[in-house]
């Protein structure tokens, strides 16, 4: 048992004084208005019935003004002795303090310093914190703390208060948007029996009553493809993902992404789609579609910016980059070139990691304006679908501001004849050490040959398009509660 410091003593003997009073903890409290409603009432409006958190207060002879809040919005709130009483005033003036619960009936005025205020008649105590908040002036800077007490975090911060407010808008914007657009949304299963739907590293589990190992999913992909072979035209999901990969603050192992896919759509139809949706969100969210980030401004009005992946890659690579078939031999190249040391390439050992690796580092990470990327190698991505031109290439589109991939998108692979062959290519890059591989998945396969239309579908990370729209470096600032290590209780 810890030992409590002497303001939370304090607090608790003032707990056991309320109780002689009224109970501390009450059942309910009937409002009339929220706060935001509150504030918007006429002067004059009368037995208005608000409740919140007391989030300042400062206490004089006979009159005292309150500020209390919750997430959304705040209110003053003023006690005079004249219109409570000497006993309900004294009350407050020693029991009631900042954190705790109350709940006012009252007339709401103006004050002369124009703040809208309810000039409060009788007041209910709904609440006791035992913990005391941070210095106001100080509020919560401490990060590890902010991430561990949210709750404190939330309290304290208008910044953060606006990013977690921006996250609940976003999603009823994107499933709205979505909905108004024929995409229907379904659920698919976290705990799967293989490791599909993107490269990455899973973390596993036991399943007692199958007596299987499981993996957690890293993508909802191919059952939401087996949606649209059921039938749904449109289909979209908001999916919890886990990868067992490394912390970086543009990674989490557990993240909220949303997948969408489209039946008859090409990833074209998807680029026009997307670049829809971003500025519409942007505008519902912001009300602009230029927005800063990291002291930059980024602008996503109109039409954006196009590279040609494999092209550019060539100006790196050279020419026939899309023609070797050995790790080894294409970090030679790397090497010869001047673009990395060979130590900086060991823990990469299929040509998809040693390509991606090279582009993120070299082409990526200069793109600041939003942008397209698209015309992909095969080998990166293996359930898209392959160019009719040239089948060393797929169609495939990301988009990228800031040096951060905010989506990727494709024209799906639906030939179950290439599917497998793309699949057995996963199995040798897991042969050669890449441990981010996908299984062979053959229950996928068997739908595949239930056939399928042509579709596109596109997925996104929502905590980092939340860092991007609310300027936040770390993503464990958009993440309300994000994994943190176990410490002591304090």
């Amino acid at each position: 048992m810890r030992e409590l410091t002497e303001q939370e003593q304090v607090r608790r003997n003032k707990l056991e004084e309320i109780r002689k009073v009224c109970n501390p903890y009450p059942e309910k409290f009937e409002r009339t208005h929220t706060i935001s409603e509150a504030r918007e009432l006429e002067d004059g409006t009368k037995g208005v019935k608000v409740a919140g958190r007391i989030a300042f207060a400062r206490k004089m002879g006979k009159l005292s003004f309150v500020r209390i809040r919750n997430l959304e919005d705040g209110i003053q709130v003023q006690f005079k002795v004249d219109t409570l009483g000497e006993e309900k005033y004294d009350f407050f003036k020693r029991l009631v303090e900042t954190g705790d619960f109350i709940g006012v009936t009252g007339e709401v005025i103006t004050t002369q310093t124009g703040e809208k205020t309810i000039n409060v008649e009788d007041f209910e105590f709904l609440g006791k914190a035992l913990r005391p908040l941070p210095e106001k002036f100080h509020g919560l800077a401490d990060q590890e703390v902010k991430y561990r007490q949210r709750y404190v975090d939330l309290i304290m911060n208008q910044d953060s208060r606006d990013i977690f407010l921006g996250r609940s808008k976003f999603y009823y914007f994107l499933r709205k948007y979505l909905n108004e657009n024929g995409f229907l949304e379904v659920e698919t299963p976290i705990v799967q029996t293989s490791v599909s739907g993107a490269s990455a590293k899973p973390f596993y589990t036991h399943h007692n009553a199958l007596d299987i190992d499981c993996n957690l999913r890293i993508a909802p992909e191919l059952y939401l493809k087996q949606c649209i072979v059921a039938g749904y035209d449109r289909v979209f999901e908001l999916a919890k993902c886990f990868r067992n990969e490394g912390m970086d603050p543009e990674h989490l192992q557990e993240f909220t992404q949303v997948e969408w896919y489209a039946a008859y759509w090409c990833f074209e139809d998807n680029i026009k789609f997307y670049t829809k949706f971003i500025q519409e969100l942007l505008m519902h969210l912001k009300g602009t579609t230029t927005i800063t980030y990291q002291g930059t401004e980024l602008d996503f009005s109109g039409d954006f910016a196009r590279i040609n992946y494999c092209e550019e890659m060539k100006k790196v690579l050279g020419d026939d980059f899309l023609d070797v078939e050995d790790p080894e031999e294409l970090k030679n190249r790397v090497v010869e070139k001047g673009l990395f040391k060979m130590d900086e390439l060991n823990d990469y050992h299929s040509l998809s990691q040693v390509i991606d690796f090279v582009y993120k580092k070299t082409i990526r990470a200069g793109i600041v304006q939003p942008t397209i990327i698209y015309n992909y190698p095969a080998v990166l991505i293996p359930l898209a679908r392959r160019n009719d031109e040239d089948e060393k290439r797929i169609d495939v589109f990301q988009v990228v501001a800031a040096g951060t991939e905010l989506c990727k998108a494709y024209s799906e692979l639906v030939n179950p004849f290439q599917q497998r062959a793309s699949f057995e290519d996963q199995l040798k890059a897991k042969a050669q050490g890449d441990d981010e591989t996908m299984d062979l998945d053959e229950n996928y396969l068997m739908a595949m040959e239930q056939g399928m239309p042509p579709i596109s579908g596109l997925g996104f990370g929502i905590d980092r398009l939340m860092m991007l729209i609310y300027d936040a470096p770390n993503i464990r600032d958009v993440v309300l509660f994000p994994i943190m290590k176990p410490e002591d209780n304090k």
